[in-house]
């Protein structure tokens, strides 16, 4: 069983940045693909971003392209999500998870370990 935790939210303004950190234990990270989900209040759990278990491609939802960007340091058992130019509506708990296998997906189903999850609130 793998334990996650999420770090790095807070409470910022739109056009800040912040920086998710989610450390594994307990588990094979490398073998592991990683995604952030996030949910805001009253509407289901969205992707976010993926990434393959080496790093070598990364997936993003539309809303998030070219302003949020997922890495993994696999020799920290650590993946990052940097969010720049946040606006008001990436307001959400964010939330780490892992998949077995090769390939990211975008249905929370699909994922076996998750962590308690981190809140984002952007102020306009």
């Amino acid at each position: 069983q793998v334990h996650l935790v999420e770090t790095g939210g807070g409470l910022v303004q739109a056009g800040d940045s912040l920086r998710l950190s989610c450390t594994a234990s307990g588990g094979t990270f490398e073998s592991y693909v990683m995604s952030w989900f996030r949910q805001a209040p009253g509407k289901e759990r969205e992707f976010v971003a993926g990434i393959k278990r080496r790093g070598e491609r990364t997936y993003y939802a539309d809303s998030v392209k070219g302003r949020f960007t997922i890495s993994r340091d696999n020799a920290k058992n650590t993946v990052y999500l940097q969010m720049n130019s946040l606006k008001p509506e990436d307001t959400a708990v964010y939330y780490c998870a892992t998949r077995e296998g090769l390939t990211v997906t975008t249905t929370s189903d699909s994922y076996g370990n998750w962590g308690q999850g981190t809140q984002v609130t952007v102020s306009s």
